[in-house]
This record gives structure tokens, C-alpha cells and sequence, in this order.
């Protein structure tokens, strides 16, 4: 057994931290103004988030202690967070001694050869998966299919993500940039034994699916999740879920691989009666969801006779590290502050490049994966966002996620090399440190009036001053600064008028 690098048995040499995380090659202005061109997307994603966002906001408000929720929420993960180490060891201890198998993953590299192992060890080519971030960060469909081994997902918004050959764009629903005249579409072109004369009705599309996974859940013999919550004191693992699929996956296999990110442990099992009201309320907007599944190791005939736990780090420690940037752990990914977010809204999730899309990805992913290049895609992340502080008022556990946005952005620029925006910075506070050359820079900002011509607006600047104009005019500078007209003619007759007026 090797252990994680928070004080716990030392782990061989660690890979780059977050190594293995997907993301795109866009910087995020780039990929957002793609995604912006796509009117159907903007009008799925509109739609759906405001419907979401409508129950949410009615099932927290039938709660006289919902802001007390989130305070015990929040503080639960924080106690968590400051012991860490601790309780992962405690976990261990607890899912071992429950016949269960506990390995520790340093990197996605790391992680997907344990799975790998495991499947192969298990005799199959094939697994059935229920939904997890965890496996999608790590990228392990990708890492299965080169090594010839097959994974079908079995949640209804995954399969249409799989088969569409496409990219999750949501946290809690992948699909939503889908509508289901696409997904109709979709799965006539992919999904075998489909009725040619499919059509659109949900229900309908749902039947479909439901026959096309029956068999695997009755065949394949070994089933990858990942887990909403683990508990340290018992050793259980819990994911919620809505469509009953999870607990076919988590029931009819026989060997069952859990990959959990470290930060998701939780104290003690009397925790779940504030998570469980938390999330799903948060998330899809339900007082409770449709199925609660928690296993507890191995019990003889029923359900799984091989469990095994990948404990993943890939970069949680490195963020754990920061004492600002760690909060951003206490994620309970219900993806609330996407379906806030003005920006996630009109770009879609696809324009983020990651895995983990909207505000929290904005905080998360560059904290994982890393943005120490400038030229990494993951530097413009923290920029995504217009401060509005919606995605705060919306996290059940208190995510201050505007302040961690602002702290990113502060660590990129003092990362950041001599560029055009640190040269105009340090020009600016040149000439404001005295007033002679405030009052020289004043009168040379004037000529700006030739540039702007009879139109009285300035549309366009030279390189590397034409990203500021690329989406915005820039009014032409007035004839005189308020110093020239403070001691002009003019100027002296307003102040005693206004002195006469009784205003000065």
C-alpha cells in the first residue's frame, strides 16, 4: 500500500500535478466566442438552467434553516479539510476491515493503471459505469478503450454524451446542451436495435435506453462509480442518484472499483443528514432524490464480492496547500453555481475546456491541473467570470468562489512574465506618482482626439493594445483635463457662481 502526500506512507515520485486532467487547447475568450455563434446551444442551456434555477430557489425556501444548512455544511468540510490525513486513514481502516481493498492514486496515470489492473484481473473486457467526475477527470473511458477494454456508461445524459462521440458541458446534466430532437437523432445513428421510428417524446427516448443497458447490467461483471460521499468512521461510500441506474451498477456486478477524490470524506455517518439535505435540493432541485446507494466493504451473497477503493489525489494536495485556494475543495459538485452563472449561461460548459465547467471549474481546474505557463489554456479560466457573486449566494457549503477568483487572478498575474499588461501597469503608476508627469501624461492622452476622428470614439488600437478595443470603443479624451479647465475663465466663473449658490 502506498499512501497520499499528507503525512500518510510516502508515495512513489509524483507525475505533474493534475497530470492526466482533460481540458481543451482554447484559451477560454477564444472558445467562448465559438460557443457564443451557437444559437441552440444558448437557447437549451437558457432554458434548462432556469428551469433548474426555479426549483432550487422554491424547495430552499420551503426551509426555515437552510442558511443554517449551509453554515453546518460548510463547516463539516472544513473540519474535514484541516484533518485530512487522519480521516483517510481512518477510511482505510474502516473499508479494510469491511473485506474491502483500498489503493491510493498519486495521478490520473496512476489511478487509471490500478483500475486497469483490477478489470483485467476480473477476467473482462467490459464495464458498466455510473456517473462520476472523478473518471472523467482522469480521463479513464479514453484509458480503458486503449487498452480493449470497453465502458458503457449507464446514466441517461453520460450515454447520450458517450454516443454522441461528444464532451460533457454540465457537471449534473452533460447533456443539457442537447435537446431532444438531437437526441433522437443520436441515437438512431448509434444505438443498436433502436426502433427506426423512434421519436422525440423523453419517454420515449428513455425506453429506448433502458432496453439498450438492460443486458450489459445483466452481464457485465465488474462496475466503476464514483462517490458522493465517503465516511471515515464506517468506511461507506454513498452516491446519489436519479434514474436507478447507479444501483444496478452498484448491486448486480461482481467486482465493484469506486474512484473517490480524497477531499469527498466525510467525519462521521451522522454527517450525511446535513449533505443529503444539501445536495439534491441544491442540484436538481428535489426535497430528496429518487435513490441513496451506501455500501459498506463486502457482504457474503449480496451485491459485489470484490470492492475496491482508488483513492485519488491528482493535485487535491497541492491545493490543500494554499490556504485560500483550499476551500474551493469543500465542492460538493451540485453544479448550483452553474445554473447562476451569466457567463456559463451564454457560453456553455464546452467553452471552459475542462472537466469541470462554470465558476467552480473556473476555481478548481487551474488549482488541479496547474496554470503556471501562461500560454496554459487553464490561466484564463479564473477570468471567466464577472464577480457578480451569484455562484456564492447559490453554494450550499459557502463557497466563497468570487474571492478565490480574484486570489487566481492575483497568483497569474505575479506568475506572469513581462508582458504588454505589466508594462502598461508600471507605466501608469510612473506617471501617477507625480504630479509633473500626471499632468504631462494627461496632455499626451490628448492626442488620443486624432485618432478618434468626427465619430468621437476610438474603435480601433494597434497590437498589443487592440484586445481592449476588440470589444469595446473607447471614447475620445475631452478637449481640456479638469486641471486646464479648473484654472481657465470658465472654470473660475462656475466656482463663484457656485459659492454664491451656496454650493462651494
Amino acid at each position: 500500500m502506498t499512501g497520499t502526500n499528507l503525512g500518510l506512507p510516502a508515495m512513489p515520485p509524483r507525475a505533474p500535478r493534475g497530470a492526466g486532467f482533460l481540458r481543451g487547447d482554447e484559451k477560454f475568450p477564444d472558445a467562448a466566442h465559438h460557443e457564443l455563434a451557437n444559437a441552440q446551444l444558448r437557447r437549451n442551456i437558457g432554458k434548462a438552467t432556469h428551469t433548474i434555477r426555479a426549483k432550487r430557489l422554491h424547495v430552499t425556501g420551503e426551509l426555515p434553516d437552510w442558511e443554517s444548512l449551509r453554515d453546518a455544511g460548510s463547516a463539516i468540510k472544513v473540519d474535514a479539510m484541516n484533518r485530512l490525513p487522519e480521516l483517510l486513514e481512518q477510511l482505510e481502516a474502516a473499508v479494510t476491515a469491511r473485506g474491502g481493498v483500498v489503493h491510493w492514486a498519486a495521478d490520473a496515470n496512476e489511478a487509471n493503471e490500478i483500475v486497469t489492473r483490477l478489470v483485467r484481473e476480473s477476467g473482462s473486457d467490459e464495464v458498466i459505469k455510473v456517473k462520476s467526475m472523478a473518471t472523467q477527470e482522469i480521463g479513464l473511458n479514453e484509458h480503458l478503450a486503449e487498452q480493449g477494454i470497453t465502458a458503457f456508461e449507464t446514466d441517461l445524459a453520460e450515454l447520450i454524451v458517450q454516443l454522441g462521440h461528444d464532451k460533457p458541458s454540465h457537471i449534473l446534466v452533460p447533456a443539457i446542451h442537447r435537446n431532444r430532437s438531437e437526441i433522437r437523432e443520436i441515437f438512431l445513428r448509434e444505438m443498436t436495435g433502436v426502433d427506426p421510428d423512434l421519436d422525440d417524446n423523453p419517454a420515449h427516448l428513455a425506453a429506448a435506453s433502458r432496453k439498450f443497458l438492460r443486458h450489459k447490467f445483466m452481464t457485465v461483471p465488474v462496475a466503476i462509480s464514483g462517490a458522493n460521499f465517503g465516511i471515515a468512521d464506517t468506511g461507506t461510500l454513498g452516491v446519489v442518484e436519479s434514474e436507478g441506474n447507479g444501483r444496478m451498477c452498484l448491486t448486480l456486478p461482481q467486482t465493484l472499483i469506486t474512484v473517490m477524490g480524497i477531499e469527498k470524506v466525510l467525519p462521521t455517518y451522522a454527517d450525511l443528514e446535513v449533505f443529503l439535505q444539501l445536495l439534491p435540493r441544491s442540484s436538481t432541485g428535489e426535497r430528496m432524490n429518487p435513490y441513496t446507494s451506501m455500501w459498506t466493504g463486502v457482504t457474503d451473497g449480496d451485491g459485489p464480492q470484490a470492492f475496491h477503493l482508488v483513492l485519488l489525489d491528482n493535485g487535491r494536495t497541492a491545493t490543500l496547500a494554499d490556504e485560500i485556494g483550499r476551500e474551493a475543495l469543500k465542492c460538493i459538485r451540485c453544479s448550483a453555481c452553474l445554473n447562476v452563472c451569466p457567463v456559463y449561461e451564454r457560453t456553455g460548459g464546452h467553452a471552459y475546456g475542462s472537466t469541470y465547467p462554470g465558476p467552480i471549474g473556473a476555481v478548481l481546474t487551474p488549482q488541479l491541473a496547474g496554470m503556471d505557463d501562461a500560454a496554459d489554456p487553464n490561466s484564463t479560466l479564473p477570468f471567466a467570470s464577472s464577480l457578480c457573486g451569484a455562484c456564492f449566494d447559490a453554494c450550499p457549503v459557502k463557497i466563497d468562489i468570487p474571492s478565490l477568483l480574484v486570489e487566481l487572478r492575483h497568483q497569474k498575474v505575479e506568475k506572469a512574465g513581462l508582458g504588454a499588461e505589466k508594462v502598461a501597469m508600471k507605466a501608469a503608476s510612473v506617471a501617477m506618482s507625480s504630479a509633473r508627469r500626471f499632468t504631462v501624461a494627461q496632455k499626451a492622452a490628448g492626442l488620443g482626439r486624432l485618432m478618434a476622428g468626427k465619430k468621437g470614439k476610438i474603435s480601433t488600437l494597434p497590437p498589443p493594445l487592440n484586445g481592449w478595443t476588440a470589444a469595446r470603443d473607447i471614447p475620445a479624451p475631452p478637449k481640456h483635463t479638469f486641471r486646464q479647465w479648473w484654472d481657465s475663465d470658465e472654470g473660475r466663473a462656475a466656482m463663484a457662481a457656485a459659492r454664491e449658490e451656496g454650493r462651494a
